[in-house]
């Protein structure tokens, strides 16, 4: 143990394997722990590098290691996965961890702080509670379907015409069904006031953070999406803008051989949540676009021309990410008279 360079866990609910290497990266340790004596154990443990992979609890195991003045690194699953021998085991995981974090080229995961995580529960509980409020929704609209009564689309629509459809005495709506509707109807406003608690606790998170009011000045972007990046932690170690937008899944995938170069749709990698955010925003900006005469937009209306909404959303999406990573990593402020380069 004293001799362990570098240490790999394997880390689970109850169960963690560990994988240690020396300076020669021969194995000196191979252990095996509960949660009970995983703590302790790590109070022994002389002060190393530890490599983990960036799943459940990774960051607060980051966290507690650091403060035993470890230096820790986390490794995405994806690239642990190509150095896997053998079978699936805890074993044969923790030496894949080990064995990916030796090489030169690897890619680690920045540790969240307390902080970070507490504004990336909030988005996770109120993406929960959206998706919650459109299945209701959607099942209020079939369940309505069987009886002739037909809603437009959006919830701000149905939650003007329920009322009137309840009311009504002429559609075939049994006094039962009535019950049940108005039942669902009482539903859908209480996850109504919960969505609006957490957008109310996401603005009060905005505005304590200078950081995400310097990238709410980018068009497209507001409270939601900026405080949707602060969860991400630390961008730094994003070598540059086209990195931190490669991460979201918003560069192009490319599947080329010798002098042919082949390029096809964005790849839909990494955070698929502030990826789809992005595009949200990036739409908003483009449908504001048509009557504008600055050089952005005008850039814009020629991009929607020649390759369709679609593509012009994921491009601005892209243009977005690489400003945002320069507010956050090198603390400017976002300059509205930067001309926009077609990409």
């Amino acid at each position: 143990m004293k001799n362990c360079n570098l240490v790999a866990i394997d880390i689970a609910k109850n169960v963690f394997q560990l994988h240690g290497i020396d300076k020669e990266s021969r194995c000196c340790l191979t252990k095996r722990l509960s949660r009970d004596s995983f703590k302790t154990y790590l109070h022994q443990l002389p002060v190393c590098t530890i490599v983990m992979e960036a799943c459940g609890s990774a960051h607060y195991w980051g966290r507690y290691l650091q403060k035993l003045g470890h230096e820790v690194k986390l490794i995405s699953p994806q690239y642990v996965k190509p150095f896997v021998k053998g079978n699936k085991t805890d074993k044969n995981d923790s030496q894949a961890i080990a064995e990916a974090a030796l090489r030169p080229s690897m890619r680690f995961v920045g540790i969240k702080n307390v902080e970070q995580q507490d504004i990336q529960c909030v988005h996770k509980i109120r993406e929960r509670v959206i998706h919650q409020r459109t299945a209701l929704s959607n099942q209020i609209r079939g369940l309505l379907l069987e009886y002739g009564i037909a809603i437009p689309q959006g919830i701000h629509v149905l939650m003007r015409y329920l009322p009137e459809i309840l009311e009504d005495s002429c559609n075939e709506l049994s006094d039962f069904m009535r019950g049940e509707m108005s039942s669902l109807y009482s539903e859908l406003i209480a996850i109504n006031q919960r969505i609006d608690s957490y957008d109310q606790k996401l603005q009060t998170m905005y505005k304590q953070s200078e950081v995400a009011q310097r990238m709410g000045k980018v068009e497209g972007v507001g409270r939601v999406i900026a405080t949707a990046l602060l969860g991400l932690g630390d961008v730094k170690h994003f070598k540059n803008g086209r990195h931190f937008s490669a991460f979201l899944g918003l560069v192009p995938k490319e599947h080329s051989s010798g002098n042919k170069q082949r390029q096809m749709g964005i790849t839909k990698r990494g955070n698929c949540y502030i990826r789809q955010l992005l595009i949200h925003g990036a739409r908003s900006v483009l449908i504001r676009v048509k009557n504008k005469q600055d050089k952005k937009s005008q850039w814009l209306q020629e991009l929607i021309a020649r390759r369709g909404m679609n593509r012009a959303c994921c491009a601005l999406a892209n243009k977005m990410a690489r400003v945002l990573w320069v507010i956050m990593a090198k603390g400017e402020n976002y300059k509205v008279s930067v001309e926009a380069k077609v990409v």
